[in-house]
């Protein structure tokens, strides 16, 4: 049985006494919220915080608020399950409901945020094993050794980004709210993540995210699929994020094709919206995009399933989600 290691933990009631706390404990300290990735995490020693700052008592990040001007804006400690069903959620950003619906299993979406979700650790093979593991091949770049096992001859670590939200966030153009005790400061979605394995996020450790900001509803519409081995259970191997933004007359203003689990953060394929604007979304498109988006991705031998596969189902995910987009009136 794996355990967790000894730490202090806090339970602030407020965002500013939780903004307090990390100011006196400082770097040793850590937020979670339904604890489902930081908890495993210290079990393997990956994490070892000093003390954990608590936010499941904030009353005011468990909070769904939809306005005109600004969208939809979810607080961070919403959980997975409840975003899946919020009526509201399903009916004008469907994509965002079937993503947090994919995570895991019901009782650790019953426990996980968004906000979680959206900061979650990137993973690999040679990471995500116990401390003894790890200890007994030397350790890995990302915590603890020198080299990436993924690519011993590369400067920089290769873990994967998995998460199920982020590639939504970023194709919807949606926006993070951050806040530390220097103050409040709003992010859009693809400038928080970074592709590497280690510094995989554009925040400071002391921020705390406050608030998901989803665009107001338009003349677009979103997807999100999902491949993995189970489909009722694993991380996955390939997500595919999908927004397409419609002129009057149907054909595509904009779009954005984002690849989940392909590289250290969601990434984002120019050439496939380049295939997609000034033409219908059609078939003759669709497979000009899926294309566009297949020469790019570049998936690593640290997840499941062969890397060839791998590529080869990034064709198909990007055609399913278009196709799905296209079917809606």
């Amino acid at each position: 049985m794996l355990r967790l290691p000894r730490f202090r933990f806090v339970s602030p009631p407020t965002v500013m006494d939780a903004l307090g706390a990390r100011f006196e404990l400082g770097n040793d300290a850590m937020y979670v919220a339904g604890g489902t990735d930081l908890y495993p995490n210290m079990k393997r020693r990956q994490q070892t915080p000093g003390s954990v700052i608590s936010l499941a008592g904030i009353a005011s990040l468990r909070e769904i608020q939809s306005t005109p001007e600004l969208g939809l804006r979810i607080g961070s400690g919403v959980t997975l399950s409840r975003l899946a069903a919020d009526q509201t959620v399903r009916r004008c950003y469907p994509a965002v409901a079937t993503a947090a619906g994919l995570v895991s299993t019901p009782p650790l979406r019953n426990m996980g945020t968004i906000g979680g979700n959206l900061l979650l650790d990137t993973r690999c093979n040679y990471y995500d094993q116990t401390y003894e593991w790890r200890k007994a091949i030397d350790f890995c770049m990302k915590k603890d050794g020198r080299i990436c096992w993924v690519a011993p001859s590369s400067p920089r670590c290769w873990a994967v980004q998995s998460s199920d939200g982020a590639p939504v966030a970023v194709a919807l153009g949606a926006s993070v709210m951050l806040a530390s005790g220097g103050g409040v400061r709003r992010m859009p979605a693809d400038e928080l993540y970074h592709n590497d394995g280690i510094r995989f996020l554009n925040k400071r450790p002391d921020e705390l995210l406050l608030w998901y900001l989803l665009p107001p509803i338009g003349a677009w519409r979103a997807s999100y699929v999902k491949l993995r081995r189970r489909g009722s259970f694993d991380f996955p191997v390939l997500g595919v994020a999908a927004r397409v933004d419609f002129l009057p007359d149907g054909t595509v203003r904009d779009a954005r094709i984002v690849l989940g689990a392909v590289a250290s953060y969601p990434m984002r394929i120019a050439a496939a919206t380049d295939a997609l604007v000034g033409r219908p979304l059609d078939a003759a498109s669709i497979a000009d995009a899926a294309d566009a988006a297949f020469r790019p991705a570049k998936p690593m031998d640290n997840t499941d399933f062969t890397l060839s596969w791998r590529k080869e189902m990034v064709r198909v995910y990007v055609t399913k989600a278009l196709e799905e987009i296209a079917s809606r009136p």
